[in-house]
C-alpha cells in the first residue's frame, strides 16, 4: 500500500509487522497546521480498510472452493486403493496355485533324486564294508607275523573305516565285525607290550631294535592310552632298580648319599641316549617323562627323609650345612635337566616366541621338598648377621691411615649390603615364597640394628672401659651422613629387588620403607650434629649480645659488634663443613638449619636482654637485617664468584628471620600513649593472650604498677569486633619466659635458665643454644642425640605438619627437654634394651619428616655421579 503522504515516506508501511500507529500519527501531524489534513487522512484509511475487506473476502471464497476439490480427490483415492487390494489378493492366489502345480510336476523328479542318493550311499557303504573286511583279514595276518610297520598303516585305515559304521551297529554283521576289530586292537596292544617285556628281560634290545621301533608306530595308531601304557611300563622298569637301591629306610637313601642318586640317573639317561632312544619316536619325549618320574619319586623320598630327620628322638635338628649342600646339588641337577630338555629338540615343535614364554619344566621338581625346612637356613643367616653387628661396632668409622674423601661411606655398610645381595641371590634360588619373606624380615631386623647400634653410635658419645668420651669430628659426621644416605638408597633398591624375585601374591608383604626412613632419621641427626659445631662457635657472641646495654642506647648506629663476629664464625665453620658435603640437598639442609638455629637463638637471647628501649629494638632490627643479608650467600660460600643462591633458599632465609620482626616492631613503639603500644601489639603479634602481652611489657621494662592499666586497655581493644578473628595465643611468644640472668664465677659462664623455643623440625629445635651450658661438654652430646630421638619425633617436628614450602612458623615444635643431661641408664645411653623399639620408631618418623622437608629443593636420596 502507498504511504499516506510524502512526509511519511521514511516510516514503515501499514502492512509491516512492526507498525506503530502512534509513531505514524506523530509523523503525519507534526504541527497544529497539519491538522487541516485530518479529513484527507481519514478518507485514505477508510479506502485502505475497504481494500483489505475485499481482499479477505476473495481469499475466503477461494479457500472454500479449494477444500471441496480436496475432499473429492480423497474419495477417489480411497476407491482406487480398494481396487488395488483386490488385484494384489488375486495375484497372491494365482501364485499359490502355480506353486502347487509346479510341486506336482516335480514330485517324480525329487523321488528320483532321493533314490539316486540312497543308491550312492549304499554302494559307498558296501565298498567300505568290503575294504574293512579285507583290511581286517590282512591286519590279522600281518599281526601274527609281527610286520608292525605294515600293521601300523593298515590299522589306521581300519580304525578310520570302522568310524563310518558306528551308526550301523544295530545290524548283526556290522556289530560282529566291530567286536572283532576291537579284539584285534587289544591283542595287538598286548602283543607289543609282551614283545617289549621279553626283549628287555632277555637283553636282546640290539637284535630286535628295528621291530620294537616299528611296534611303537602301532601304539601310536592305537591311541594315547596305548602309548601312555607303554611309556609308563618303560619308566617303571627303568626306575625299579633305583627304588630298590635308594629306599628311604636304607643307608643309600639318606641325605648324605644324594649325589649318588643323581649320578645313578645321569647314567640312566646316558643308557637311554645310547641304547633306547632309537626305540621310541622323538616326539614321545620318553626321556623327559622318565626324568619327570624320577623327580617325582625322589621328591617324595626326600619329604619322608626330612620329616623323619626333623622328628628325631634325640632332639637334634637338621644339619644346616648338609641341608644346603643337598639343596644346592638338587638345584644344579634341576638346572641340568632344564638345559637338556629345553634345547633345540623342543624348538622344532614350538615357535620361538612360545619357547621363550614357556615356564620351566623341572623348576622345583625335587627342591620343593626342601622348601618347608629352609627356615633353618634363614635362622642360620640370622645368627651369622648377629655376629657381624658387634664386629662392625668395634671397628672405627675410618681407618687411621685412610685418607678422607667427601664421598666416602663406612666400609661396614657396603660389606653388609654385599652380604645381603649374596644371601638374596642364594635364597631366590632356593625359594621364592614364604622363606623369602622370612629372610626379608631378618634383613629388616639387622638394618634397624645397624642404624641404631652402628651409625647412631658413631655420632654419639663413645665411652668404653677406660676410654673417655669424645666429640665426633666433622669428618666422622660427614662419613655417617654419606653412609646413612647410601643405606637409604640401597634399602629401597633391596626392597624392589626382593619384590622382583618373590611370588606375585607375596609382594605386598615386602616392605623395607620403615628401615629406609630410619636411615633418614640418622641423616637428620647427623645434620643436627654438624649444625651443633656452628652453635658452639657462636656461643661467645650471644654472651656479648646479652651484655649489651639495650635500654641505654640513645641512637641507632651501624650493626652491633657481635653481629660481624657471629657472621664471621658462622661462615668460617659453614665453609669448612659445606666443602665436605658432596650432595646439594644435605648442604641445603645444613644451611637451612643454621639459619633456623640462629633465628631461634636470637629470639631466646633477645628475651634475656630486658629492658629493651625503643632505640634498642630498632638497633636489634637492624642487626637482624644484617644477619639475614649475611645468610643469603651462606649456601654459595664455596661456589665460584657470582653464583646466585637458589630462590627457594632466599625465601627460606627470609621466612626464618622475619619471625623476629613482630616482636621487635612492637618493642619500637613507645608506651605513651598506651593505645599506640596496644594497637602495635594487636597488629604485629596478633593474639589475645594476656600472658604474652605481659611478656612484651616486661621486655620493654615497664614497671609492674603501670602494667594493670595497659592490660585493661589491651583487654578492651581485643574485645572489639575488628579483633575477633585474632589467634588465641601466638606460637612465637607462648613457649617463652622473660627472665634469667648471666653471672660469672671466676670467669666461667653459668647456664642461663631460658625456656624451650619454638622451631621447625630441624636442628634449631633439638639443639637450641639456650638449652645448653655455656661451656660445651662433649660427653653429653651423644646422649643428647639419643635422648632426642628417643623422646619422640613430635619434639623435632611432627611429620603431619605442612611441608617446607609453608612459612616456618607454621611448623613449630618444642625441643626435647634435657638435651644437656647425661643418660640415666645404660639402655638410654646406648640405644639398646627396652627403649630400642621406641628409638627405632622415632628415627623413622624423623626420617620421614626430614626427607619431606629437604625434598622440596632437589631430588632426594639420589646418588650423585661421583658417589
Amino acid at each position: 500500500m502507498p504511504q499516506l503522504n510524502g512526509d511519511t515516506a521514511h516510516l514503515s508501511s501499514l502492512d509491516s509487522a512492526n507498525y506503530d500507529p502512534l509513531e505514524h500519527l506523530n509523523a503525519i501531524f507534526t504541527s497544529p497546521a497539519s491538522l487541516s489534513s485530518v479529513y484527507k487522512t481519514s478518507s485514505a484509511l477508510r479506502a485502505y480498510q475497504y481494500e483489505l475487506d475485499h481482499e479477505i473476502a476473495a481469499q475466503v471464497q477461494q479457500q472454500s472452493t479449494s477444500d471441496g476439490d480436496s475432499v473429492k480427490r480423497i474419495q477417489a483415492a480411497k476407491a482406487d486403493l480398494a481396487e488395488l487390494f483386490q488385484k494384489v489378493e488375486g495375484v497372491r492366489q494365482r501364485a499359490i496355485e502355480t506353486e502347487e502345480a509346479i510341486t506336482e510336476m516335480t514330485a517324480d523328479i525329487k523321488r528320483l533324486d532321493n533314490t539316486k542318493k540312497n543308491l550312492t550311499l549304499s554302494m559307498t557303504a558296501l565298498k567300505r564294508l568290503q575294504m574293512l573286511t579285507t583290511a581286517y583279514e590282512q591286519l590279522r595276518g600281518l599281526s601274527s607275523s609281527r610286520q608292525y610297520r605294515e600293521c601300523a598303516q593298515l590299522l589306521q585305515a581300519v580304525i578310520q573305516l570302522m568310524a563310518h559304521f558306528k551308526s550301523y551297529r544295530s545290524i548283526d554283521q556290522i556289530a560282529t565285525l566291530s567286536r572283532n576289530v576291537s579284539d584285534l586292537q587289544r591283542e595287538m596292544l598286548e602283543q607289543v607290550c609282551e614283545d617289549f617285556e621279553i626283549t628287555f628281560a632277555k637283553g636282546e634290545i640290539p637284535q630286535r631294535r628295528g621291530m620294537l621301533a616299528e611296534s611303537c608306530l602301532v601304539m601310536d595308531s592305537l591311541g594315547e592310552n596305548a602309548r601312555s601304557r607303554l611309556i609308563t611300563w618303560y619308566c617303571n622298569t627303568q626306575l625299579r632298580e633305583y627304588r630298590q637301591l635308594f629306599r628311604g629306610s636304607e643307608e643309600a637313601g639318606s641325605l648324605d648319599n644324594i649325589s649318588r642318586r643323581y649320578s645313578w640317573f645321569k647314567r640312566m639317561l646316558k643308557t637311554y641316549d645310547d641304547e633306547h632312544a632309537a626305540l621310541f619316536p622323538p616326539y614321545w619325549r620318553v626321556n623327559e617323562l622318565l626324568a619327570n618320574a624320577f623327580c617325582e619319586g625322589t621328591r617324595e623320598d626326600f619329604k619322608g627323609i626330612l620329616q623323619r630327620s626333623a622328628r628325631r628322638a634325640d632332639g637334634q635338628t637338621l644339619d644346616v650345612d648338609l641341608l644346603l649342600s643337598c639343596l644346592q646339588e638338587t638345584l644344579e641337577f634341576e638346572h641340568g635337566l632344564e638345559r637338556k630338555f629345553t634345547n633345540a629338540s623342543r624348538a622344532s615343535t614350538d615357535t620361538l616366541s612360545s619357547n621363550e614364554d614357556k615356564s620351566p619344566i623341572f623348576s622345583q621338581a625335587i627342591s620343593e621338598a626342601f622348601e618347608p625346612y629352609l627356615s633353618i637356613w634363614v635362622e642360620a643367616q640370622d645368627k651369622h648377621l648377629s655376629t657381624m653387628i658387634p664386629k662392625y661396632r668395634a671397628e672405627p668409622a675410618r681407618q687411621p691411615d685412610e685418607e678422607f674423601s667427601p664421598q666416602m661411606v663406612i666400609s661396614s655398610s657396603t660389606e653388609l649390603f654385599s652380604f645381603y645381595r649374596m644371601t638374596l641371590a642364594q635364597c631366590a634360588k632356593l625359594s621364592t615364597g614364604a622363606r623369602l619373606v622370612e629372610l626379608t624380615k631378618v634383613f629388616a631386623k639387622y638394618l634397624d640394628q645397624y642404624a641404631q647400634h652402628i651409625l647412631l653410635y658413631y655420632v654419639s658419645e663413645r665411652a668404653s672401659g677406660q676410654t673417655p668420651s669424645k666429640t665426633p669430628q666433622i669428618e666422622d659426621l660427614v662419613l655417617v651422613l654419606n653412609t646413612a644416605d647410601y643405606c637409604y638408597i640401597t634399602s629401597t633398591q633391596l626392597e624392589e629387588k626382593i619384590k622382583s624375585r618373590i611370588d606375585h601374591d607375596l609382594k605386598s608383604s615386602i616392605d623395607l620403607q620403615s628401615q629406609a626412613d630410619a636411615f633418614m632419621g640418622i641423616a637428620s641427626a647427623t645434620v643436627r650434629a654438624l649444625v651443633r659445631k656452628v652453635e658452639v662457635d657462636i656461643e661467645p657472641t650471644w654472651r656479648e649480645m646479652r651484655n649489651t646495654g639495650w635500654s641505654k642506647m640513645e641512637s641507632v648506629g651501624d650493626q652491633s659488634s657481635y653481629v660481624g663476629e657471629m657472621l664471621s664464625k658462622i661462615k668460617s665453620r659453614a665453609a669448612e663443613i659445606l666443602a665436605m658435603l658432596h650432595k646439594q640437598q644435605y648442604a641445603r639442609a645444613f644451611c637451612d638449619n643454621v639459619v633456623e638455629l640462629t633465628a631461634n637463638a636470637y629470639i631466646a637471647n633477645m628475651f634475656q636482654c630486658k629492658p629493651i628501649s625503643e632505640v634498642g629494638a630498632e638497633q636489634m632490627l637492624l642487626d637482624a637485617y644484617v644477619l639475614k643479608k649475611g645468610f643469603e650467600d651462606l649456601l654459595t660460600l664455596n661456589s665460584p664468584s657470582g653464583t646466585s643462591p637458589p630462590p627457594g633458599y632466599i625465601k627460606r632465609v627470609s621466612q626464618s628471620m622475619s619471625r623476629l620482626d613482630p616482636v621487635l616492631k612492637t618493642l619500637q613503639v613507645r608506651p605513651s600513649p598506651p593505645e599506640a603500644l596496644v594497637q602495635a601489639y594487636l597488629i604485629h603479634i596478633a593474639d589475645k593472650s594476656d600472658a604474652n602481652f605481659r611478656k612484651i611489657l616486661d621486655l620493654k621494662g615497664i614497671r609492674k604498677p603501670d602494667q594493670p592499666h595497659l592490660l585493661d586497655l589491651f583487654q578492651a581493644h581485643r574485645s572489639s569486633p575488628r579483633n575477633e578473628n585474632l589467634q588465641t595465643s601466638s606460637p612465637l611468644l607462648t613457649p617463652l619466659i622473660v627472665g634469667g640472668t648471666t653471672t660469672t664465677t671466676s670467669g666461667v659462664g653459668v647456664h642461663i635458665p631460658t625456656p624451650h623455643l619454638p622451631s621447625l623440625g630441624s636442628t634449631a629445635a633439638s639443639l637450641s643454644t639456650t638449652n645448653l651450658p655455656t661451656r660445651f661438654d662433649p660427653s653429653t652430646f651423644g646422649s643428647a642425640i639419643m635422648t632426642a630421638a628417643r623422646d619422640g619425633v613430635d619434639r623435632f617436628g611432627t611429620p603431619s605438619l605442612s611441608s617446607s614450602n609453608t612459612p616456618s612458623d607454621s611448623r613449630v615444635a618444642s625441643p626435647p627437654p634435657g638435651l644437656g643431661r647425661r643418660p640415666q641408664s645404660p639402655s638410654e645411653a646406648g640405644g639398646v634394651g627396652g627403649g630400642t623399639g621406641n628409638l627405632n620408631e622415632n628415627l623413622r618418623n624423623i626420617g620421614k619428616f626430614f626427607r619431606r622437608d629437604v625434598g622440596s629443593f632437589g631430588r632426594f636420596g639420589g646418588r650423585s655421579e661421583d658417589g
